[in-house]
């Protein structure tokens, strides 16, 4: 009896109503001031996400799978709500992230510092928390849609906290039209199921063929609908803004966590098929290539910090689709160890962005909480005022690129592995992803370009200007959740073992083995083990390294000069590389892309000439170029039906009176 009381489903209820419940303190202003209703807030946060990481990892550990179904008397029949490893796979991030998110709030937009906007941001912060949980949990279209909509308006004010500025309400509008246009492809995807189905509720794993026309026309709309809502391009118009204008730790959740339900809808929705045609894997993948690729050139062009690391989550919802495209392919192609490796390599890496990314941009909320700006180059020798900043940025970078010892490492190699598995095998299947592992390196090799600038530029060298100079460190309630995720990041990349069991567990819920090889292990496709071992022994390459490189350092005689002096007699800041310029080659190797707009100086004549500038900035082309010149002629082509519009009752009436004489006319003929 006492362990049905607490049993996963339970726990994971009660987190999810916790943290819709969190943000109701800070509603009765009369009763709870800001400042005890955001403590109060937090710790009801922490305690469901306490409760929702040990609901989600005792599934994991026990494989349960619960399914309750609630008899209601909506024209809609039943209602189901369950969890099973892949949902529980992905309750891990949204509450280990949530949790991390509400500490730090505490301190980076604390009550008394923000009274006019704490209130809105912490109450939709819960509901936020518990709508994606909600879609997680939910087994039927309807809760599925609910949820999914609740957590589309609690994000929505959340990216517009801020909203008394321009630029935050223009994010947010954008967000709003992008998110409802993604939800109108699930719109369609639920009826559609529902046709083939007979049942709004959910579909058993690989019981629905995916040869009919009408499964095609659900795997679309669900890569409309839901890849809108992951960022994948070119539906990712609506990340970097909103990104960049909501404050860092509801940027952390929302690239950290509600991307990550994206890809849960388009995967919960593919473990519905069997014998999936190779296409769809192709589809997915291609997908992949071009946002890992484009994602990451983007990245290297921005100025904006929060905006840099936005596009690095489109670079890695891009690998993860890679991972999906090769489980996919994998599955077409009755190939049991691409199945696996591919989608154990997507699920792995949707907790690993979620930590690393959550990461940095609770770092990249540190930084400008210190110095007031997001402009890089801005910035310059913030490591001096804040080295724990420094160096836990420093962890998410590594991680984010994919080097070792780290996490992200880790589930690359997965991927990497899959890649070569499917260019082993013949046909169509290993055409497919013969271009798709060196272009995974590409991203790698361009991240790590990436993250030296941003590092190099933020961190290191001098200060550029005294107005945004960094002036303190963190208090420990941004730099504990930090560290926390900081810490996980070198747990999943030193001891990847130690996941693999429940990993395999879930990547096994999420899409079918091909029959015969049923019983592939994860265990016997990777040598976790060994990346165990060169992991560890590469920290202890480092740390003796390290002690070398100290003892030397201390025999030396010191000086003190300002750094990146480069001999000049006057050295001043200006001197030092700028983001524009570190960046240049790369923007210019591909302006075919990026479409950089540049504004060189005027050189004046004279003896004596003023001063000039050059400024340099990369558009949302994407955005900029295609969608909004498309939507204008749209526009203007549709002017002339705007007239039926006119405000005069009569012919409204008159509206309605053909269209119901229309009506009875088709049902009589």
């Amino acid at each position: 009896m006492a362990q049905e009381l607490i049993s996963p489903s339970t726990l994971i209820i009660i987190a999810t109503l916790l943290a819709a419940a969190s943000g109701a303190p800070l509603l009765v202003p009369r009763l709870v001031s800001a400042s005890c209703g955001q403590m109060l807030a937090i710790l009801l946060m922490l305690a469901a996400s306490s409760a929702g990481v040990a609901g989600a990892l005792l599934t994991l550990a026990s494989e349960r799978c619960e399914i309750f179904e609630l008899a209601w008397t909506l024209p809609f029949g039943p209602t189901g709500i369950g969890i099973d490893s892949l949902s529980a796979w992905f309750l891990l991030p949204i509450f280990l992230v949530s949790g991390c998110a509400a500490l730090y709030a505490r301190s980076y937009w604390h009550a008394d510092h923000h009274p006019t906007n704490v209130r809105k941001m912490t109450f939709f912060f819960g509901l936020m928390v518990a709508s994606m949980s909600g879609v997680v949990l939910a087994r039927d279209g309807i809760s599925f849609l609910f949820a999914w909509e609740i957590m589309a308006l609690a994000a929505y004010f959340l990216v517009t906290t801020e909203d008394e500025k321009r630029e935050v309400n223009e994010a947010g509008t954008l967000y709003m039209i992008t998110t409802h246009t993604g939800t109108l492809g699930l719109f369609a995807l639920f009826p559609l199921l529902n046709l083939m189905t007979g049942s709004w509720l959910f579909p058993a794993a690989g019981s629905v063929a995916a040869s009919p026309p009408l499964a095609t026309a659900i795997f679309l709309t669900a890569l409309f609908g839901f890849g809108m809502k992951a960022g994948i391009m070119p539906l990712h118009i609506w990340l970097p803004s909103a990104h960049a204008n909501a404050p860092s730790h509801v940027s952390a959740a929302m690239s950290g966590v509600i991307l990550k339900v994206g890809v849960y809808g388009l995967i919960r929705t593919l473990s519905f098929f069997h014998a999936v045609p190779l296409w769809w894997g192709a589809v997915v993948l291609i997908l992949g290539v071009v946002s890992g690729v484009v994602g990451v050139v983007f990245a290297i062009g921005q100025h904006d910090l929060k905006r840099l690391l936005a596009y690095h989550s489109i670079e890695n919802i891009g690998i993860i689709y890679m991972g999906l495209g090769v489980a996919l392919i994998g599955q077409a192609a009755g190939s049991a160890a691409m199945v696996m490796l591919g989608m154990a390599g997507a699920l792995l890496h949707v907790l690993n962005h979620a930590t690393f990314k959550a990461l940095l941009f609770l770092g990249a909320g540190s930084v400008i909480h210190a110095t007031g700006t997001r402009e890089i180059d801005l910035m310059g020798g913030v490591a001096r005022r804040l080295p724990y900043t420094a160096l836990l940025f420093g962890v998410g970078a590594v991680a984010i690129c994919g080097l070792p010892p780290l996490n992200g490492f880790v589930s690359e190699l997965m991927i990497y592995l899959g890649f070569f598995h499917g260019i082993q095998g013949e046909g169509v299947a290993a055409a497919s992803v013969v271009l798709a592992a060196p272009a995974l390196a590409l991203v790698g090799g361009l991240a790590v370009a990436c993250f030296v600038k941003v590092y190099g530029i933020v961190f290191l060298g001098a200060a550029r200007t005294e107005t945004h100079a960094a002036r303190h460190e963190a208090g420990w309630q941004m730099l504990l959740p930090m560290t926390i995720l900081a810490l996980l990041c070198a747990f999943v990349g030193l001891a990847p073992s130690l996941v693999g069991t429940v990993l395999q567990r879930a990547a096994l819920s999420a899409l079918q083995l091909p029959v015969a090889a049923a019983g592939t292990n994860l265990s016997a496709l990777i040598p976790l083990p060994m990346v165990s071992i060169l992991g560890f022994a590469l920290l202890l390459l480092l740390g003796l390294l390290a002690i070398w490189y100290r003892r030397r350092l201390a025999a030396s005689p010191l000086g003190e000069t300002v750094t990146w002096g480069c001999g000049y007699q006057r050295p001043a800041a200006r001197m030092q590389y700028s983001a524009s310029s570190f960046a240049e080659r790369l923007t210019g190797l591909y302006a075919f892309l990026l479409k950089p707009h540049t504004h060189p100086p005027g050189i004046a004549a004279g003896i004596f000439p003023v001063g000039t500038r050059f400024q340099s900035h990369v558009p949302e082309a994407v955005l900029e170029l295609v969608y909004i010149p498309s939507l204008e002629r749209l526009y203007k082509r549709f002017i002339p039906i705007r007239n039926l519009q006119n405000g005069i009752l009569q012919q409204y009436v008159l509206y309605i009176l053909i269209t119901l004489v229309a009506l009875f006319l088709s049902d009589y003929l």
